[in-house]
């Protein structure tokens, strides 16, 4: 089964890192992903931008776009997996593994009802 993790943290903490600092975290984060590609459980990793790069639409009638993000919290969605798991169970071990690497903030594991593999390029 397909699972997203969700990588929740403080984005002005993190974004407060130094350089190397980040370089480390992400070196120690690829380890695990190179790990999870060669056992053919790692699907499309993203890194998000800050939420001031975040725009909003609220789904009214007439639709409105916000600047921002939609929601005020002590933590900031910066990115995601997706992963293939047997079970919750594997899942969590993917995610404590990813704990290990990057201490801090919070992982929230949900099951992929639907995914479409497009092929966005940057």
């Amino acid at each position: 089964m397909l699972y997203a993790i969700l990588c929740y943290h403080d984005e002005d903490m993190v974004g407060s890192w130094s350089k190397e600092h980040d370089a480390s975290v992400m070196q120690k984060l690829s380890v695990v992903q190179d790990k999870l590609a060669k056992q053919g459980k790692l699907g499309p990793v993203a890194r998000l931008l800050p939420t001031t790069a975040a725009t909003t639409l609220r789904k009214e009638n007439p639709p409105l776009v916000l600047d921002g993000p939609f929601a005020e919290t002590k933590e900031q969605l910066l990115g995601f997996y997706l992963v293939e798991g047997k079970n919750l169970d594997e899942v969590l071990d993917i995610a404590r593994d990813l704990g290990e690497a990057n201490p801090g903030g919070t992982y929230e594991i949900r099951p992929v009802g639907y995914f479409t593999r497009g092929s966005a390029k940057t």
